[in-house]
């Protein structure tokens, strides 16, 4: 038994009648949003959700030898196959998003020859850059091939990426960009660009659009680890976008690219530079930008932060303790900005002599990191010439060398980068959502279960902005009786991973932060009614 507590219509006044919601309360899967279940995979999924997979196919090949026998190898009809690969396919599970790759909606375009004896479909991923995509390949033929009707699988691989989810917000730039990953370290000469370039050539060399965004005014290093043949931004004269440039079909931009070198300017003209920089440059359809930021924590981090929506960072740090202090302070911010740190890269840790694994520079910072902020992926990168070389010769270490063990590491790095963004787009797009069959704002508590619902009107009054409160005195201008009791959202778009922006029917767009939220459930919750609604 579960208990959500249902909120009343306002704080400011007493409470309206809660709440009551009549269904259990679904389950929340962390990975990409899930289609529609068929009928047949449904009831496959509720068969076999207690067997790890292996146990899964062997019961189901043992099931369909038992139904070979009785049915002599063959169906009756196109949808009785259809139905027969649907379940099949039911099997195989992706271990990010913990659901078979039926119900997240992956098969496309499945067709049965008219002799009912080949089949042929698409498996359909939500990222070029999927890391079980071959797994899914074998598995799929696998699993098809052993009906005992089927003579011939064609099994094809393509990719849809996710669509942003805060399009509509952002500055026409950065429009079609599904992920935008900071690599941050706040404090220099630990890496930090290193490791932008190579896990942004990583996540290139596993199929997915990537850009590179150098923010680093100052001192932008760019220029140097990569050997664009065309080293100066264009404007493009007819919209005035900037046209990044481009290496090994990595788009890029940097200040150091635009002719000016190293910039000499106050903090404020810095954050103009790197906004116009940013939000101005046509990066057309990516799936990653990966943001190397720039030392600190200051004024330009602020306006990163603020005008992109980061979906991830990657924090970069050095054994010494120096750095560990540094880097605490970079993940606290990040912390504020409602910005998930992801993954931590311990650069320069060890190097390998005599037979012996060395580490001049002391351990335990990066796994510090780890433990003290809850931070769930540790890479740690060795002391290599090569590395450092790739840095100045233009060549990142995972292009020269794609098979070496500095190159294994960002895989790594990059299949988590992969999974946590999944991950993380999955919380954010259901995070708050509009119940009609309950007339309430549905709130999903993260990394857990539960959740509470919101009485619309409730937030619609509490709205904090100008528009509903007088800035300098307080003075409240929308009234309790100002807003009727029955309004309801017409649309609820996540705002970043910070807030909602939420569309009412009189026009009024209301920016709805998280905190602000959970703040209302929490103190509409002093008077919480007699009998609140109990879900089982």
């Amino acid at each position: 038994m579960r208990t959500i507590h249902a909120t009343p219509a306002s704080f400011m006044v007493p409470p309206a009648p809660h709440i009551v919601s009549s269904a259990p309360t679904p389950r929340v899967h962390t990975g990409a949003l899930p289609a529609k279940a068929s009928p047949a995979a449904a009831a496959t999924i509720q068969s076999h959700a207690r067997f790890p997979l292996p146990l899964r196919m062997d019961r189901r090949r043992r099931s369909s030898r038992a139904a070979s026998s009785s049915a002599d190898a063959t169906v009756a009809s196109v949808e009785d196959a259809k139905r027969d690969v649907l379940i099949a396919l039911s099997q195989i599970i992706d271990p990010d998003f913990g659901t078979d790759i039926v119900s997240c909606g992956f098969i496309k375009d499945l067709e049965i020859s008219d002799a009912l004896e080949e089949v042929s479909f698409r498996v359909e991923l939500t990222t070029p850059a999927c890391p079980v995509k071959d797994m899914f390949e074998e598995k799929a033929n696998e699993v098809v091939v052993a009906l005992p009707w089927v003579k011939k699988v064609n099994v094809t691989m393509s990719a849809q990426p996710a669509q942003p989810i805060y399009a509509g917000e952002l500055p026409e730039g950065l429009q079609k960009i599904s992920n935008i990953i900071a690599v941050s370290s706040c404090k220099g000469g630990v890496g930090k660009s290193t490791v932008a370039v190579n896990l942004a050539y990583t996540l290139a060399g596993m199929g997915a659009r990537v850009g590179i965004f150098d923010a680093d005014v100052f001192g932008p290093s760019l220029p140097t680890m990569v050997s664009p043949e065309i080293r100066l931004l264009v404007v493009n004269p007819e919209n005035k976008s900037i046209l990044p440039t481009e290496y090994l079909g990595v788009k890029l931009v940097s200040f150091g690219f635009a002719g000016q070198g190293r910039a000499i300017m106050r903090g404020p003209m810095v954050s103009g530079v790197i906004n116009q920089l940013l939000t101005t440059t046509d990066w057309g359809e990516l799936d990653y930008l990966v943001i190397d930021m720039p030392p600190g924590t200051g004024d330009i981090h602020l306006t990163l932060c603020q005008v992109a929506p980061l979906t991830a960072a990657v924090i970069v740090t050095t054994p010494q303790k120096l750095a560990f202090i540094d880097v605490a302070k970079g993940v606290r911010m990040f912390s504020k900005l409602k910005v998930p740190c992801v993954a931590v890269v311990e650069n320069m840790c060890y190097f390998d002599a005599d037979e012996k694994r060395y580490y001049p520079f002391g351990q335990g910072s990066g796994a510090q990191v780890v433990q003290q902020f809850g931070i769930p992926n540790l890479f740690e990168l060795p002391i290599r010439p090569t590395l450092s070389a790739s840095g100045d010769s233009g060549i990142p270490d995972v292009v020269a060398d794609p098979q070496g063990d500095v190159a294994k590491t960002f895989q790594n790095l990059g299949v988590c980068v992969v999974q946590q963004c999944a991950k993380i787009r999955q919380q954010v797009s259901t995070a708050v959502s509009y119940d009609r069959s309950v007339r309430a704002i549905r709130v999903k508590v993260p990394d857990s279960d539960e959740e509470f619902l919101l009485h619309p009107a409730t937030v619609r009054r509490n709205d904090r902005s100008a528009q509903s409160v007088d800035e300098w005195t307080g003075e409240q201008k929308v009234q309790y009786g100002d807003i009727p009791e029955d309004i309801e959202p017409e649309e609820i778009r996540p705002m970043g991973n910070y807030a909602v922006s939420i569309t009412w029917p009189d026009g009024f767009s209301q920016i709805a932060p998280y905190d602000q939220l959970d703040m209302l459930e929490r103190l509409v919750d002093v008077p919480r009614p007699a009998t609140p609604a109990v879900v089982s």
